[in-house]
C-alpha cells in the first residue's frame, strides 16, 4: 500500500475543506484472486476447524443464507479497507495537533537539559557538604562524651559538697529552735549528715572532714540533749492527774515519733534512758488508773449467793439475818440465768462509768463489773500495743509496761475468786474471756493471750469447786430435813432445774464436753435425791405423784434452755412417762379394782376350750359389771378432782387423765368382749353401759384438757 501511496501526488494537508483527499483513487481496489494453487492449500486440521465452527453464531448465519464463503470474504475484506481508510484520514485531520506537541516535546527536553546541568552542580555541593557534616558529627560526640563525663563529676561532687556541708540555718536550728515539725525535718537531714560521714569509706581521706566533723558531733549532742528534755517534759505531762493518756499519745507523742528513731541511730544511751522512763510512767499511771476503777467498780457490787446458796441446802437451815441483806428477787438469781444472759450480748458495749453508774444506786452482779473492768484494760491495752508499735518501733516494751496493771487485776481476782460462790456468775466470766479472745484475735492485736489464758486458767478450777459444791450438797442432803409432806414440786428440783438449764444454756456454741459430764454427775446425784424424797411418802401413790410433778417442773424448765437439753431432758421425759403409767395404773386400781383383777386374771381364759379348773360364770360377772354400772360416772368424777389437786401443772395433769380414762375404756371393752364368750352372758346385756358413753364421757373430760 506504501508503494501505491508513493507514485500518487502528494496532497498538502493544509489545502482547504474543499480538497478532500480521495483514498479509494490513492489506494486502488483490493482483489482477491479466485483461484489459487491446490497444491498451496493445506487441509490439515480442517476436521477440527469445522467441529470448532459448528456453534459459531456467524457461521451459522452465513451457511443459513446460503452465501458462499468467498463472497463473504470479500466483504470482510472491503469493510477493513474502508475501516483503514477511515483511520488515516483522521490521523492527517490531527496532523496539526501531531506537529504542536512534537514542538512542545523539544522544550521540554531543553528544559530537562537545563535541570540536568543544575541538579548535577547540586550533586557536587552536597557530595562536599556530606564530608563537612560528618567532620562536625565526630567533634560533636567527643564534645558529648566531655560533657556526659563533667556532668557525672559535678553530680558526685556535689552530692559530696550537699551532703558534708553543715549550712548555718542548720546550726541555728538545733540549737537554738524548739522542737516542732521544722526541727524533724532538720533532725532528718542532720542524721543523714551523720549517716554519710560514718558509712562513706572514701569521705576518710577527704581533707573537707578534718573540718565538718567536729561541728557534726557538737550537733549531735545538743540535739540529743534537746531531745531528751524534750521527751521528759511530755513523760511529766503523762503523770499529771485526770490526764487522757490516749490522746495525749496520739495527737502529740506520734507526731515527734522521729526523735525515738534519732536517739536510737545517733544517742543508744539516751535512747535507753527515754525508753525506760516511758515503761516506768506508764506502768505507774495505768496500774494507778486501773487500781482506782477497781475501787470503783466495788462499791457497785451485788453479792449474788454464798457458801450456803447450794442445790441440795435447805432453806431453812440458814439464819435469817444473813438472808435479810438482800432482796428476795436476787436470791433468784443464784440458780436461774435469766437476764444474766444479756452481758454476753452486749459484750462489745463501753464499759461502765462508775460514778455515773453509782449516781443511779444501781448493783450490778460481778460478771457485768468483770466485763466492763476487761473492756477498759482490752481497749487500753490494745491502743498502748499499736502505739508503742508506731512510736518506739517495737512491741516487746508493751508487756513491760502492762506487768504493773496486769499485777493489780490478779491481785484483785485472787481476792474476789475464793468468796465466789455463784457458779452462773463464774461461767459468765469464762465465756466473757473467751468472748474477750474472739475478739483480739480479729483484731490481730496478740498482746492480751497470755493473760487471758492466764485467768481463764483461773476461773475453771473455781466453778469445778462450786460445781462440785452443788453436787455434793445433793449426795450428802440429809433427806428427812429436806422433805415436805407435799406432792408439789420440791424446790430443790427446782434449783436443779433452773441450775441446769442456766449451764446447758452457756454451753450453746461452745461445745464444752467437760461441762456436760459433770451435768451428767449432777442428774444422776439429783435421781438419787428425788428417789429418796419419793420413798418417805407412805402411800406409793403419792410418791409417784411427787416423781410425776418434779419430772413434769423439770422438763418444762429444761425446754426453755432449747435444743442443747435434750439429752437431760429425755431423761425425764422417760421417767415421767413411766411414773405416769404407774399413776394411771394406781388411780384405777383405786376406784376399779375389782374390774381390773377380773380383767388381768380371768378375761383372756377361753370358756369354750375347758381348759380352765373353774370356767367364768355369768354370777361370777355380774357383780362387777352392776357395780361399774352403778357408779361410773362418780369414779370418774373422782378421779378428776384427785387429778386436779395432785399436779400442779394442770396440762399434765389433763394428760394423765385421758391416760387414765383410755386404759379404762380398754380395760372394760376386754370385759365385754369376755361376757359375749360366756354360757348366758347375754342376760347381762341390760347391764352392760355402751362403749359410746364412756367414750362421751372421755371426750367431755378432753374438751376441759
Amino acid at each position: 500500500m506504501t508503494e501505491v501511496a508513493s507514485n500518487q501526488p502528494v496532497v498538502d494537508a493544509n489545502s482547504g475543506p474543499g480538497h478532500l483527499l480521495d483514498l479509494g483513487a490513492f489506494v486502488g481496489e483490493l482483489t482477491v484472486e479466485d483461484d489459487l494453487p491446490s497444491d498451496d492449500i493445506s487441509l490439515e486440521g480442517l476436521e477440527q476447524e469445522l467441529q470448532d465452527c459448528k456453534t459459531d453464531d456467524v457461521v451459522a448465519t452465513i451457511l443459513s443464507k446460503g452465501t458462499k464463503l468467498r463472497d463473504y470474504t470479500k466483504d470482510v475484506e472491503n469493510n477493513l479497507r474502508q475501516i483503514e481508510l477511515d483511520s488515516i484520514e483522521d490521523y492527517i485531520k490531527e496532523s496539526d495537533n501531531l506537529v504542536s506537541l512534537h514542538d512542545q516535546i523539544h522544550d521540554c527536553d531543553t528544559i530537562l537539559s537545563q535541570m540536568e546541568n543544575i541538579l548535577s552542580g547540586f550533586q557536587a555541593e552536597i557530595g562536599s557538604i556530606s564530608s563537612d557534616i560528618k567532620i562536625l558529627q565526630e567533634k560533636s560526640m567527643d564534645m558529648g562524651l566531655k560533657l556526659k563525663n563533667r556532668k557525672a563529676a559535678e553530680s558526685k561532687l556535689a552530692k559530696f559538697v550537699e551532703d558534708i556541708i553543715v549550712p548555718p540555718r542548720m546550726i541555728d536550728i538545733v540549737v537554738d529552735g524548739e522542737v516542732s515539725e521544722e526541727y524533724m525535718r532538720t533532725l532528718e537531714i542532720l542524721s543523714k549528715k551523720l549517716k554519710f560521714v560514718h558509712v562513706d569509706a572514701m569521705l576518710k581521706t577527704s581533707k573537707a572532714l578534718n573540718d565538718v566533723q567536729p561541728e557534726l558531733e557538737k550537733l549531735r549532742q545538743k540535739a540529743v540533749s534537746k531531745v531528751f528534755d524534750f521527751m521528759v517534759q511530755k513523760l511529766n505531762a503523762l503523770r499529771k492527774p485526770k490526764t487522757n493518756v490516749q490522746i495525749l499519745q496520739q495527737s502529740i507523742l506520734l507526731k515527734y515519733k522521729y526523735v525515738i528513731q534519732f536517739l536510737k541511730e545517733h544517742g543508744k544511751d539516751v535512747h535507753v534512758d527515754v525508753r525506760a522512763a516511758y515503761i516506768d510512767t506508764m506502768n505507774k499511771v495505768l496500774s494507778t488508773k486501773i487500781r482506782a476503777y477497781i475501787q470503783a467498780l466495788e462499791k457497785l457490787q451485788l453479792d449474788i449467793a454464798t457458801s450456803n446458796d447450794l442445790i441440795g441446802v435447805d432453806t431453812r437451815s440458814t439464819s435469817l439475818f444473813l438472808r435479810g441483806r438482800e432482796p428476795l428477787k436476787n436470791r433468784s438469781a443464784v440458780f436461774a440465768l435469766g437476764e444474766r444472759i444479756n452481758i454476753l450480748k452486749e459484750i462489745d458495749e463501753s464499759a461502765l462509768i462508775p460514778h455515773i453508774a453509782e449516781a443511779s444506786s444501781k448493783r450490778h452482779p460481778y460478771e457485768v463489773l468483770f466485763r466492763s473492768l476487761h473492756k477498759l484494760l482490752m481497749d487500753t491495752a490494745a491502743s498502748e500495743y499499736l502505739f508503742c508499735d508506731e512510736f518506739f518501733g517495737e512491741q516487746s516494751m508493751f508487756y513491760e509496761i502492762f506487768a504493773g496493771p496486769f499485777s493489780v487485776i490478779e491481785e484483785h481476782l485472787n481476792t474476789i475468786l475464793p468468796n465466789c460462790f455463784d457458779a452462773i456468775g463464774l461461767m459468765l466470766m469464762i465465756r466473757i474471756i473467751y468472748q474477750y479472745r474472739l475478739i483480739m484475735s480479729r483484731k490481730r492485736i496478740p498482746c492480751l493471750d497470755s493473760y487471758l489464758d492466764k485467768v481463764n486458767i483461773s476461773l475453771w478450777p473455781r466453778f469445778k469447786m462450786v460445781f462440785d459444791m452443788h453436787l455434793n450438797s445433793l449426795r450428802n442432803a440429809n433427806v428427812r430435813t429436806l422433805w415436805e409432806d407435799d406432792v408439789h414440786p420440791h424446790y430443790v428440783m427446782r434449783r436443779y432445774a433452773e441450775f441446769t438449764a442456766s449451764l446447758i444454756q452457756l454451753n450453746v456454741d461452745y461445745g464444752d464436753g467437760q461441762l456436760e459430764l459433770n451435768l451428767e454427775r449432777l442428774r444422776m446425784a439429783v435421781d438419787d435425791l428425788l428417789v429418796k424424797l419419793a420413798k418417805l411418802f407412805q402411800k406409793p401413790k403419792l410418791q409417784t405423784v411427787f416423781l410425776i410433778n418434779n419430772c413434769d417442773m423439770t422438763i418444762a424448765v429444761l425446754k426453755e434452755a432449747g435444743p442443747e437439753g435434750s439429752k437431760i431432758q429425755m431423761h425425764f421425759e422417760e421417767l415421767l412417762k413411766s411414773n405416769t403409767s404407774i399413776y394411771v395404773e394406781e388411780l384405777l386400781m383405786e376406784h376399779f379394782s375389782d374390774l381390773i383383777k377380773f380383767v388381768k386374771i380371768r378375761a383372756s381364759e377361753d370358756p369354750s376350750s375347758g381348759s380352765s379348773e373353774r370356767p367364768i360364770s355369768v354370777s361370777e360377772v355380774e357383780p362387777i359389771i352392776k357395780d361399774f354400772g352403778s357408779r361410773w360416772k362418780a369414779a370418774i368424777e373422782l378421779m378428776h378432782n384427785d387429778v386436779i389437786t395432785s399436779f400442779s401443772n394442770f396440762l399434765c395433769g389433763m394428760e394423765i387423765l385421758r391416760a387414765a380414762l383410755t386404759q379404762l375404756l380398754l380395760y372394760y371393752t376386754r370385759l365385754s368382749d369376755c361376757m359375749k364368750r360366756i354360757a348366758g352372758g347375754s342376760s347381762l346385756n341390760k347391764d352392760l353401759v355402751s362403749i359410746s358413753s364412756i367414750m362421751y364421757e372421755i371426750r367431755k373430760y378432753s374438751r376441759t384438757f
